[in-house]
């Protein structure tokens, strides 16, 4: 009979892993707990969380969402759990794991399915889900501000005419 405090952590991970927007799995062998802890700190801003849990633990949550596990759930894995925006602490780890060469990105999951980590490196290099929602809306107000330039075109020719005959009589 598993013990109450698995029985725990498997069902607060089921429960995260069903809210779950994306999941980065990492190795985290070698590194300090203030290297974990300055990594947690830098993901927390985005809703985003740093879980070291055993694999069989994981493994037993993921399979209680409905989802089979991957084979990534081998030595020492930790999980960034994505809640919100997904983009920022993808970038967030890629960076750590730049300097700090302990940090290993296995694997990643996405819109339901297992993916690599070049698919994680790929969304790292995105712009954040601000900077694309500025860039659609600056689209959209493009549109309209070019057909309002074209509407008034005609007035500016009109009024323009008129002034130059008006000068014309004035002479």
């Amino acid at each position: 009979m598993p013990n109450v405090k698995n029985q725990e952590i498997v069902k607060s991970l089921t429960e995260k892993f069903k809210d779950m927007e994306g999941l980065i799995l990492t190795e985290y062998r070698g590194l300090t707990v203030e290297e974990i802890s300055d990594l947690r700190l830098k993901l927390r801003p985005f809703g985003s969380e740093y879980v070291v849990v055993k694999n069989t633990l994981s493994k037993i949550a993921f399979n209680g969402t409905g989802i089979e596990a991957c084979e990534n759930f081998s030595g020492s894995t930790a999980l960034v759990i994505e809640s919100g925006d997904i983009v920022s602490p993808a970038k967030v780890v890629v960076e750590f794991a730049k300097t700090h060469a302990k940090l290993k990105i296995k694997s990643g999951f996405l819109e339901g399915k297992f993916v690599n980590v070049a698919v994680i490196e790929q969304l790292s290099a995105l712009p954040s889900k601000e900077v694309l929602i500025a860039r659609m809306l600056g689209s959209m107000n493009a549109t309209v501000t070019g057909f309002v330039n074209v509407l008034a075109a005609n007035i500016r020719g009109l009024v323009t005419v008129l002034d130059a005959v008006a000068k014309k009589q004035a002479v």
